[in-house]
Parts: structure tokens; sequence; C-alpha cells
């Protein structure tokens, strides 16, 4: 287990690495280089929602903003949760003023995927074209968009969402195709475990079912830390433990 995170860490850090030298964070350290106050916005469905699955444990977003507004010492950075439980993006975009625009962000992080996935093939174009204007929109903010593909889960345990490899292909295709900073959930949790069987590492990370608990969401927090090039090992955060 230890060498799970030992290897997990190093393998995010490369791929955040390679994305920072490709200019594609370059936006968002900009942002934080100011000692303007930033707004944050997280929106997606009950995994960024982080209700009643997390049993009173602390959800990402709430990881993201100890570390951005305590650790960082941005206090006056404000961060917003506005997942909600069941979501899906084409149903969140009638109501991305309410739940994105009305906050002015300087930066949106976007986790969908879970739900619309159970859409199967015959959702994948309409999942395709709900990216395309929700970015359209956070441009339109003057913000920068953070993309991220879900959790994998185990499959067998939920049979309605056998097509979400497919949905996380998308949205690794939109990120790159737009240079968008992809936190990629998926393949973070795909890495082999050399003591640990796939279905016994997910047992570790998840509620049983779809939803990380409370260590999946420490992993999730550390994997979007890395992604935006603000992971601190040293941390409080950074030194909470992953199976």
């Amino acid at each position: 287990m230890v060498e799970m995170t030992r290897r997990t860490a190093i393998g995010t850090g490369m791929a955040a690495a390679l994305l920072q030298a490709a200019g594609v964070t370059d936006g968002i350290k900009a942002l934080l280089d100011t000692k303007k106050p930033l707004t944050w916005v997280f929106t997606g469905d009950s995994i960024t929602h982080g209700a009643s699955h997390t049993l009173g444990w602390r959800s990402y977003p709430e990881h993201l903003a100890e570390r951005i507004r305590w650790e960082m010492r941005r206090v006056r950075d404000m961060v917003i949760n506005t997942g909600i439980s069941g979501d899906r993006l084409h149903r969140m975009l009638p109501e991305f003023e309410a739940r994105v625009g009305r906050f002015q962000p300087q930066i949106v992080s976007v986790n969908f995927g879970m739900n619309d996935c159970v859409a199967g093939a015959e959702g994948r174009e309409v999942f395709r074209k709900s990216l395309g204007e929700c970015r359209e929109r956070v441009q339109a903010l003057g913000a920068q968009m953070v993309l991220h593909a879900p959790n994998l889960i185990h499959y067998p345990a939920d049979a309605a969402r056998k097509d979400l490899a497919a949905y996380v292909e998308i949205v690794r295709e939109f990120a790159a195709m737009h240079r968008l900073v992809l936190v990629d959930h998926y393949a973070e949790w795909s890495v082999p475990a050399r003591s640990q069987p796939a279905h016994r590492l997910l047992m570790l990370l998840n509620d049983g079912a779809i939803h990380p608990n409370q260590y999946g969401h420490i992993l999730m927090a550390h994997t979007t830390m890395r992604a935006l090039g603000i992971f601190d090992a040293q941390s409080a955060t950074g030194r909470l433990f992953v199976p």
C-alpha cells in the first residue's frame, strides 16, 4: 500500500509537470501569482456535492479550500461548491448563471460524467456538445476552466454505467483539444497496486458503489492539487493518508 501511494504520487506528479511544461496551467499560475482575491467555483454531481456518501468526512472541494485558503494563505479567496447530487452536465447548463455565473469566478472546476454515462452511446454526443457549451460560458466570464475525468468504478456493481470509460475519453479529448487543465481521476484510480487487486483497491477508495469514501476524496484532492501545481507533500493536506 505504501508502494502504491509512492508510485501514484510519482505518476501524477509527472503528468502535472508535463501539463505545466506545455503551458496549460499558465493562466491559473498567473492568477495565483497575484495578490488579488480569487473566487473558485466547483460544480458537478454528487461526487462534488460531497453529501451523505462522505459520512461526515471532508470532500475533495473542502480539502482544496483548506489548501488554498489556509495553507497557501489566500484567506480572502472564496471556494464555492455548487455540485448537486444526481446531476448531469446538460441539466446544469440551464442553471449555469445560478450555479456559476453569479459568483463571477476566476476559476471554474467542472466534474461531470458519472451520471451522464448512464445514457450510454446515444448520450455521448449530447455530453460532448454540453462540454463545448460549458467551456464557452466559462470563457465568457473570463475564467479559467478545470476539467475533471470521473473516478474509476467497479463495473459489476453498477452495470448501468458500463459506458463510463467512453465518457472519460470524451473528457480527455476535449481537454487536450482546448488546452484545458485536466484532472484525470480515472487514470489515477487505474494505477495498479502490486499488493492489491483492482476490486480491492476500489473498495479502499469508494463507498462500495460509485462514490469516493474519505480516502477517495483525499486522493481526488491530491490529484487536483497536483494538476493545478499547488500540491505540497509536507503540508497538512499533502500528508493526509491514502491507501
